[in-house]
């Protein structure tokens, strides 16, 4: 199954949160791995948002860095085309979403993703209303 997650919600993948082991699973059953050009640059912000808070050591920020980018090597990444920018905008007058919540579903849309995964009840409902199948974390 072609599966497409949210940065915040992939990022569970490399911290401990609610959700880590389901998102392990998803990942584990995905026959592709389809994520945002965004993703990346919003999981290494907030990484080091927690280095900032003292939540997270150097040192496991460098093992949690290598995961991720073990990951993304083999992942599907959905550019920001004009495409993407069209449906992101007409994903943002027809539900309450954030830009880069926007952002993620118009590229789980491009990718053709067959599952679109988040944390974020907005963002499912949206993506839903957007024709993808959805998963909550």
């Amino acid at each position: 199954m072609k599966t497409f997650f949210d940065a915040s919600t992939f990022a569970k993948r490399y911290v401990e949160e609610n959700g880590s082991q389901l998102v392990d699973d998803i990942c584990q059953e995905a026959s592709e791995l389809c994520l945002s050009v965004i993703c990346v640059p919003e999981i290494i912000s907030a990484l080091n948002r927690r280095i900032r808070e003292k939540r997270l050591s150097h040192q496991d920020y460098v093992t949690v860095k290598q995961h991720l980018s073990d990951d993304v090597r083999d992942a599907v990444i959905i550019n920001l085309t004009p495409e993407v920018i069209a449906t992101s905008t007409s994903l943002l007058e027809a539900s309450p979403l954030r830009a880069m919540d926007a952002l993620h579903i118009a590229c789980a849309l491009e990718s053709g993703a067959d599952l679109f995964v988040s944390s974020d009840k907005r963002q499912i409902t949206a993506a839903r209303k957007a024709g993808l199948q959805t998963k909550y974390v």
